[in-house]
């Protein structure tokens, strides 16, 4: 990750982003001798990659070129292998604002899933904060575990293979903020209660049907929290683009010579237009607040 010691060059066990178009990045593992096919051919890791700068252009062997990028947790997002649903940074955003995360943060999460979150967290968190994180799925933890050791952000997070709503986070009163992203958040509402520091902390539910959204609410109620709200993000991009308009043609200035220059035909400007489509519904977020106790 980007907020991680890595050198200006590229070096062999780097992860990297291999961007080749606007909506077209992959991930890549950088090894000595191996080599990664494109669209545009093949990436030699060797020669065309390490020791290259990272933000360098590098020429496929079809002649084509990609630019190899650092992997920021916006870039893992939209690149990563999904082993789920993963949030993306519109809701990320939101989450690490309203948990009011910060440097030296501790938080706890349920489930780690793909590890979309976990690494926007982990960003925001170091380089003294720490991340516990906790997934029912074995696989999905050992994986997600393997990940954070490639991108060297391991020492930041410990990854737990436990049923949060049975046996809760492993770690009592040392969480500034809560993340719950599972099937029946209510029913780890009291393990998050604990979870949290004495001086109270945030928490935030992320649930797609509004059905869970009301069960948890209910048991956040039950458990003491407070400033209970519930929003839905929903991204509209709009499209900027450079238009021509006709002007009317009015003939030469009055008194111009025969060398007046006649008025132009058409005039570009830049305007805005707004999707015909957009992204829909995608969850719900739940915030609350624990009292100081």
């Amino acid at each position: 990750m980007s907020f991680v010691e890595y050198s200006d060059l590229i070096q062999d066990g780097d992860v990297v982003i291999v961007y080749l178009g606007h909506n077209s990045v992959m991930p890549v593992k950088v090894q000595h001798g191996a080599q990664t096919q494109t669209r545009y051919g093949a990436i030699r890791h060797s020669s065309d990659l390490i020791g290259q700068r990272y933000g360098s252009k590098v020429t496929c062997s079809k002649g084509g070129w990609v630019q190899v990028m650092h992997p920021t947790p916006e870039l893992w997002t939209v690149s990563l292998p999904h082993r789920t649903q993963i949030l993306y940074t519109t809701d990320i955003s939101i989450i690490t604002m309203m948990l009011e995360l910060k440097p030296g943060s501790v938080v706890c999460e349920s489930g780690t899933g793909s590890g979309s979150l976990s690494h926007a967290i982990l960003r925001t968190v170091a380089p003294t904060g720490h991340l516990h994180t906790v997934e029912f799925h074995e696989q999905r933890a050992q994986k997600v575990a393997e990940e954070f050791r490639e991108h060297r952000v391991d020492h930041l997070v410990t990854v737990r293979n436990q049923d949060v709503c049975k046996d809760g986070f492993g770690v009592k009163g040392v969480a500034d903020a809560v993340f719950l992203d599972i099937p029946s958040p209510w029913e780890a509402v009291g393990h998050a209660m604990a979870a949290l520091k004495k001086h109270g902390g945030r928490l935030c539910s992320f649930s797609p049907c509004i059905e869970q959204v009301q069960r948890t609410c209910e048991a956040l109620a039950d458990h003491g929290f407070q400033e209970i709200s519930t929003v839905e993000v929903l991204l509209r991009v709009h499209d900027v683009r450079t238009v021509s308009l006709p002007l009317p043609d009015f003939g030469p200035e009055p008194g111009a010579g025969e060398e007046a220059v006649p008025s132009p035909a058409s005039v570009s400007i830049k305007t805005t237009t707004p999707p015909r489509e957009m992204p829909g519904h995608t969850g719900y977020l739940s915030f609350a607040t624990k009292p100081r106790t």
